[in-house]
């Protein structure tokens, strides 16, 4: 990327605009989790469906209390154990004010990437949504040029990277105690009780 284009797509970002970028497991289509117009823009661009939320990256742990995040001492070590990673966590949110993004589950799914320049571009940015990088019901993109055919001139910004994995995040719960395997992704889990 030309040194000039360097930091336009925090800015744009930050502006509330859409891009297309590689995370720290698939290419994600990212926007700030703390707009809601930016949010129902991905799910109209994506195609998604409506009852389905959204994973979060943060580039802390502390951004959860962006999100009125309260976790108990069990989900604080667990979190700890596997974060920075490519492991989203389901964390109960009971504020209506995020109910654009729990849509009505409660819940939302987020996720401390291991990678380190990811991070610093999400504490720049704020907390990113960032499904994967496709509409409802395709393949994920494994690379701009598949991206750019699935949403063309819909986005903002576009930025390559190196190959996306083939797998997404692992996603799990913690429930009563225990972490409940909900998609089985690029980590295996497991975790010492």
């Amino acid at each position: 990327m030309p040194s000039d284009m360097k930091n336009k797509p925090i800015e744009i970002l930050k502006a509330g605009g859409i891009g297309v970028m590689p995370t720290d497991t698939i290419y994600g289509l990212v926007g700030s989790a703390l707009s809601e117009k930016t949010v129902e823009r991905i799910y109209k661009v994506r195609k998604r469906i409506p009852e389905k939320p959204l994973i979060i990256l943060i580039g802390l742990t502390r951004d959860l209390n962006l999100f009125k995040i309260k976790l108990d001492k069990y989900s604080k070590e667990i979190l700890n154990r596997i974060w920075p990673g490519k492991i989203s966590v389901i964390l109960p949110c009971q504020s209506e004010k995020f109910s654009y993004l729990h849509r009505g589950t409660k819940t939302l799914a987020f996720r401390l990437p291991a990678d380190v320049r990811l991070r610093n571009l999400l504490r720049k940015t704020g907390p990113l949504v960032a499904p994967s990088a496709n509409p409802e019901g395709l393949r994920p993109a494994k690379n701009i040029e598949e991206a750019k055919k699935y949403f063309g001139k819909k986005i903002d910004f576009y930025i390559t990277g190196k190959r996306a994995d083939e797998l997404p995040s692992t996603l799990i719960q913690i429930k009563n105690r225990n972490i409940v395997i909900l998609r089985q992704g690029k980590v295996k889990i497991k975790i010492k009780k």
